[in-house]
């Protein structure tokens, strides 16, 4: 009996507060925002600070949420601009950048150049693998072995180079 009465009374105070609770709107939303808080936004909004930019994408946002032919075309330019304008991510590149960018690279490949010369001239003489006398010889031993019986140097008619990579010596 106590569940009973104590389900019905919560149930009717659900109701009242349905029946009295109304939403309230916000100012912002009611009214069109200023000219001149918004004219010329596109040179102005790089320069303004985090917070008056979200206040004023906030509002922008407040009354895209009511009627949009109640938008005045100030409002409307200045929502798009804000949304899909040419700033942040957006942003057109330096003029230079591309200048930049190729100086960076060329200079990277000559340092590279520049190391890999370095290490070239104290690096000691060609191992005695990279002379043609041995790669041929290592044919030879490879075909005595039968490596590679179906389609390699093994191979009856076999007509590439093998091992052989090296220029002959002179």
């Amino acid at each position: 009996m106590m569940r009973t009465s104590t389900t019905s009374l919560l149930r009717a105070g659900l109701r009242a507060t349905r029946t009295t609770t109304t939403v309230p709107r916000a100012a912002a939303s009611t009214h069109a925002i200023s000219n001149p808080t918004l004219a010329n936004i596109e040179k102005r909004w790089e320069g303004m600070p985090q917070t008056e930019q979200a206040e004023l994408w906030m509002s922008l946002r407040d009354r895209m949420k009511e009627n949009w032919a109640e938008l005045t075309l100030q409002e409307k330019k200045a929502a798009y601009w804000i949304a899909f304008g040419a700033h942040g991510p957006r942003a057109a590149p330096p003029p230079d950048e591309g200048r930049k960018v190729a100086l960076y690279t060329a200079l990277g490949v000559f340092a590279s150049f520049v190391i890999f010369a370095s290490m070239r001239s104290f690096a000691g003489p060609a191992p005695s693998t990279m002379t043609r006398e041995y790669q041929e010889a290592s044919n030879e031993f490879l075909k005595n072995q039968r490596a590679e019986p179906l389609t390699g140097i093994g191979a009856e008619g076999y007509s590439g180079k093998g091992m052989v990579q090296s220029p002959p010596k002179h």
